[in-house]
């Protein structure tokens, strides 16, 4: 194997933590991503019925009560076993009768449908993507010639390293974290507000950036800001939008210990 220091750079995203989606049941929402993926709900954080957050590994999912959100690509996770999940997914499928719930198995992974429309794809553990649980990844559309722009503005204004090949876009967001953009079809479809959550080594070095285009849409603490748009540096056009709440490293959630079981566990 050649040596390559580069790739073991990080950069200035150092965790990719949760994906935001609000949900309009939180029954099917349980049936879906705990009994069915096979992830935990948090005990200890937003265990009230406006509410859930989900732990898979590091990472979350956050899931506030509200009409359903898509998320514009899919999302990849990583679960113990991909057998051990299709039987999940199998016992679930009654309850999730009726919504735009399915899965289908591929030679090397799951490629599962929310009850709502999001599309998931899973891997087993121990296939380039770690684990045993997590979200390694999210796949974003965009139009066709913006990857060289996306690219430069992880690179010069969040400070993120971000590679190129052919169509696609690949950030690097945390240790085997990536937030991947690939140019094709569906990156016409309308923004709903979903959002993901990174934290930043170097918080107030994008932050300024982000202002001075006029480009932050909140301040929300003293340790987190947003900002929506992707807007390749010294352009204007938007090439991609979605919420990022980014967080500084004194963020009180900073690698926060999670809870997570196996999804096998069951008393019969």
């Amino acid at each position: 194997m050649r040596f390559d220091p580069a790739s073991q750079d990080v950069g200035n995203i150092v965790f990719f933590e949760h994906v935001n989606l609000t949900v309009p049941d939180q029954g099917a929402a349980t049936d879906f991503y705990v009994d069915g993926l096979g992830f935990t709900r948090d005990p200890y954080l937003m265990v009230g019925t406006r509410n859930m957050w989900v732990n898979c590994g590091r990472q979350q999912f956050h899931l506030p009560r509200g009409e359903p959100q898509r998320f514009r690509g899919v999302m990849g996770l990583v679960v113990p076993d991909l057998d051990a999940l299709e039987n999940r997914l199998r016992r679930v499928s009654e309850r999730l009768d009726g919504t735009r719930f399915s899965w289908r198995r591929r030679r090397a992974h799951v490629e599962v449908t929310c009850p709502w429309g999001n599309r998931f794809r899973v891997h087993a553990a121990g296939e380039g993507h770690g684990g045993p649980l997590g979200i390694p990844y999210v796949e974003m559309p965009i139009a066709k010639g913006a990857a060289a722009g996306v690219a430069r503005f992880y690179r010069s204004v969040m400070g993120a390293p971000a590679r190129v090949e052919g169509a696609r876009v690949c950030v690097n967001a945390g240790p085997g974290q990536s937030l991947v953009f690939r140019e094709g079809k569906g990156h016409d479809a309308e923004y709903d507000g979903h959002h993901l959550a990174i934290y930043v080594a170097d918080f107030s070095g994008p932050y300024h950036a982000l202002a001075e285009r006029g480009l932050v849409t909140r301040e929300d603490n003293p340790h987190q800001f947003r900002f929506v748009d992707i807007v390749a540096p010294g352009g204007r056009k938007v090439l991609f939008s979605i919420e990022h709440e980014v967080r500084s490293l004194h963020h009180p959630l900073y690698r926060r210990p999670l809870v997570n079981r196996t999804g096998e566990e069951r008393l019969s």
